[in-house]
């Protein structure tokens, strides 16, 4: 992979009754977005079979330290920004 990734965290949302996080990865060209808890790539656009393996297993590895961050994020003061 390229070493120039972004990634943006979503706050904590609740569906189904699950609490879950979005995670985006994107470059100039690239981008997939996964979720927690279950650390799985739900769309992919320009990222090889490899590359998607490699953000999955980055998502459960960081899992505890992205659940952090998305405890920070408070959606309303992005809305008042």
């Amino acid at each position: 992979m390229r070493d120039d990734l972004n990634m943006s965290v979503s706050s904590i949302v609740e569906k189904n009754g699950q609490k879950q996080i979005y995670v985006v990865f994107e470059d100039d060209t690239r981008s997939a977005e996964g979720r927690l808890p279950d650390g799985k790539i739900l769309s992919n656009n320009g990222f090889s079979d490899e590359e998607v393996a490699a953000l999955e297993l980055y998502l459960s590895a960081n899992s505890a330290q992205i659940h952090e961050m998305a405890k920070k994020i408070n959606i309303m003061d992005a809305f008042l920004k």
